[in-house]
């Protein structure tokens, strides 16, 4: 069983088809990327799945449960959480008490009873992603970098088996986004499902093992990022007409 299933799922918003019968699977340990031009579809589609948006049809099976119907927080306490395009820290809280909020999700309480012992694992998820120096500063002077760290931090304190990670590398510099997939690299290594959305291509293909690529709400193409890169209807509706120098290695 995979952990996570997408299948025909469609959803309309008025008289525009945003998503018109998606599926794909994630594999247990995978990292997948999904990839498309704006307004292809791609945070419609993270929305369905977190159960933020009511899909028309189709279905998303999540360790093989329908999660039709389920609240977002019922689809977190599945072990299923994400991350934003847009980061929404919680101003003018410190690092420690913004990380914190998450941890009392039953997700988190039926782990680590105690409050004490609910402090210490993010005391650790913050040494663990190289944010434990920044512990008890204001949210609010954090670098952007530091602020996508912290939205993943803030995922990870829900002990999730799969992670949604939103164009994580948006608006950061090629060391900042280097510090991210390290990140997501150390958390796959751990156990940790990903799915990414990016269009930072060249640091995506590094990272992943498996593409998916929609447009105008339908699936194009899945495979490796080697097929991907030369798969011509990728190439004409998403990359231009000529084939990208993008770095897999």
């Amino acid at each position: 069983m995979n952990p996570l299933e997408v299948v025909n799922l469609s959803k309309t918003f008025g008289g525009l088809q945003a998503l018109s019968g998606i599926s794909f699977s994630v594999l247990q340990g995978d990292i997948l990327g999904i990839i498309g031009p704006n307004g292809a579809g791609k945070t419609t589609l993270f929305n369905c799945i977190t159960r933020f948006l009511p899909f028309d049809s189709g279905s998303v099976i999540l360790f093989g449960r329908n999660i039709e119907g389920r609240k977002p927080h019922q689809v977190v306490n599945l072990g299923l959480t994400r991350t934003w395009q847009l980061v929404k820290p919680f101003f003018g809280m410190r690092v420690m008490e913004a990380i914190m909020v998450p941890s009392f999700c039953s997700r988190a309480r039926a782990k680590h009873h105690s409050k004490k012992a609910r402090q210490e694992n993010v005391v650790k998820i913050l040494k663990d992603i190289g944010l434990y120096g920044k512990i008890w500063q204001e949210v609010d002077n954090l670098n952007q970098g530091e602020l996508r760290v912290l939205d993943i931090a803030r995922a990870l304190v829900t002990f999730p088996k799969i992670l949604l990670l939103d164009e994580p590398f948006s608006g950061l510099s090629h060391k900042e986004i280097e510090i991210i997939s390290d990140v997501v690299r150390k958390l796959n290594i751990q156990g940790l499902t990903v799915v990414i959305i990016e269009h930072r291509l060249r640091e995506l293909m590094k990272l992943v093992q498996k593409v998916v690529v929609i447009n105008f709400g339908r699936k194009i193409a899945e495979g490796s990022p080697e097929v991907i890169v030369r798969d011509p209807n990728v190439i004409e509706a998403y990359l231009g007409q000529r084939r990208p120098k993008i770095a897999l290695a």
